[in-house]
């Protein structure tokens, strides 16, 4: 399996996906430069990293998701590809059109770096396959805009056609403003596309998929990402 990192100025979270798929994974695993126009032959994966992408000048990952990789980041996703974006990833693929919404500044005005608990929405994904519908797992968080924002229309249509994949919640599952970190609507910690191909999500399953960082929670989406592979 080949899987393509783009970097840019101010990623900080390539290096966690290298390792993930590189080193945990044993995957293909290569970075590539925001300033390449094409991805890597043969590319079956896109991991779209955490960061401050561009210093998070004007909004966060809206610079990125103008630099020349992220055209054909939008070229692979349109034919089918499969693409995870993480933290600023998923920011940039807002900004880019390949997700709705936006994320807006936490509630709280300040940055959050802790653990949470997120209940599986949808197990019928190429990301999510390895997991069962409502099984809870534990991984970080670290951001500052992790706000998902939708207009109520555009809400409604994401929760009604199974858009949502997974929420924030508590450790037995239950969900609730209480759980929630950042305020996000609906308590959403990430998202998939109508065609179930790319999925956005603030949380950071590539920092939990070892005992020794401090927990394995987010090897399920890798391992849901291996066996899609294994089948297709």
């Amino acid at each position: 399996m080949r899987v393509a990192v783009p970097v840019f100025p101010g990623s900080n979270c390539d290096h966690d996906a290298l390792h993930a798929c590189g080193t945990v994974m044993g995957w293909d695993t290569r970075a590539v430069w925001h300033q390449e126009s094409r991805l890597p032959e043969g590319t079956e994966l896109v991991f779209v990293p955490g960061g401050f992408s561009y210093g998070d000048y004007l909004r966060c990952g809206a610079i990125a998701a103008l630099s020349p990789i992220m055209a054909d980041v939008r070229r692979f996703a349109e034919a089918g590809g499969l693409v995870l974006g993480v933290c600023n990833g998923f920011q940039i693929l807002c900004e880019a059109g390949l997700l709705p919404g936006a994320l807006l500044r936490n509630a709280s005005l300040r940055f959050i770096h802790r653990t949470v608990h997120l209940r599986v929405e949808r197990a019928d994904l190429p990301f999510t396959s390895a997991l069962k519908p409502g099984q809870v797992f534990a991984v970080p968080i670290a951001h500052a805009e992790g706000n998902f924002e939708l207009d109520d229309a555009e809400l409604a249509d994401l929760e009604a056609r199974g858009g949502v994949a997974f929420r924030y919640c508590a450790p037995d599952g239950r969900t609730g403003e209480a759980f929630v970190p950042n305020g996000s609507s609906h308590g959403i910690a990430g998202i998939v596309n109508t065609r179930g191909n790319v999925l956005g999500m603030m949380p950071h399953p590539e920092r939990a998929v070892e005992p020794a960082m401090g927990g394995v929670g987010g090897l399920g989406i890798f391992e849901s990402l291996a066996r899609t592979f294994a089948t297709a």
